[in-house]
């Protein structure tokens, strides 16, 4: 079982570059994210911050980062699907690392990512917004498995699965409608290139006819620089 306060220390470390500023960020002392870290990685058996300016994870440490990001998505998920569930901890919203073209970042982009208010985008209905997760890390699970982690029938009118198709990506999405009577759409889409090298989840919450011309900006122009973790 994981220790996942220290995963949230090791995740910040990474996203700020420093103990210090990961430290500002989940509101500690450096010397409480530098013990988190130096247990865990005694725990683990091996380094996984490679410290410097800045602040580097190693193969093993970024692989960690990753899991605990996609925990935190899933966590999001289940707080909007079931409320009570919660435990009333204040909890980390989940960081996604994206690679889009600079046309992309200079128009839309940096507005779909930072909705309104992030926390009224995970916790209410009427907010509009986006979420995306790339990574190679799924192994074999199928497209519609990765959507059946998302359920927003309790609240929503469940429309159906879709066959989603563009010129790079194919997969399937769930859409939902009048959420919460306040008629906004949820779209879950779950795909992958060609190659099949890695997949992609988009999470879009649309409120407007504009929200939906977006995630359609989103799938026309989203692209993965590099090497995800796994491949």
């Amino acid at each position: 079982m994981f220790d996942y306060a220290a995963l949230e220390a090791l995740a910040a470390v990474l996203r700020e570059g420093s103990f210090e500023r990961a430290a500002r960020r989940l509101h500690v002392t450096p010397s409480a994210i530098s013990q988190r870290i130096k247990q865990l990685e005694e725990r683990m058996g091996q380094v996984l911050v490679l410290r410097g300016s800045p602040c580097t994870g190693t193969d093993a440490g970024r692989q960690l980062c990753l899991h605990f990001e996609q925990v935190a998505l899933l966590e999001n998920s289940l707080r909007r699907n079931h409320p009570g569930l919660h435990d009333g901890q204040v909890t980390t919203s989940p960081t996604l690392q994206l690679a889009v073209n600079a046309d992309s970042l200079s128009t839309w982009f940096m507005d779909a990512v930072a909705a309104p208010n992030l926390a009224e985008f995970s916790g209410t209905y009427t907010t509009p917004g986006v979420q995306i997760l790339a990574g190679a890390y799924f192994g074999d699970i199928t497209m519609g498995e990765l959507v059946d982690f998302f359920d927003f029938s309790a609240d929503c009118t469940y429309d159906g699965r879709f066959d989603y198709a563009d010129p790079v990506y194919t997969g399937v999405y769930d859409q939902y409608s009048n959420c919460a009577g306040a008629g906004s759409v949820i779209i879950v889409l779950a795909a992958e290139p060609a190659a099949q090298n890695y997949s992609v989840i988009v999470l879009v919450q649309a409120v407007t006819e504009a929200d939906l011309d977006a995630l359609d900006h989103i799938l026309n122009t989203f692209n993965v620089v590099g090497t995800l973790p796994g491949q």
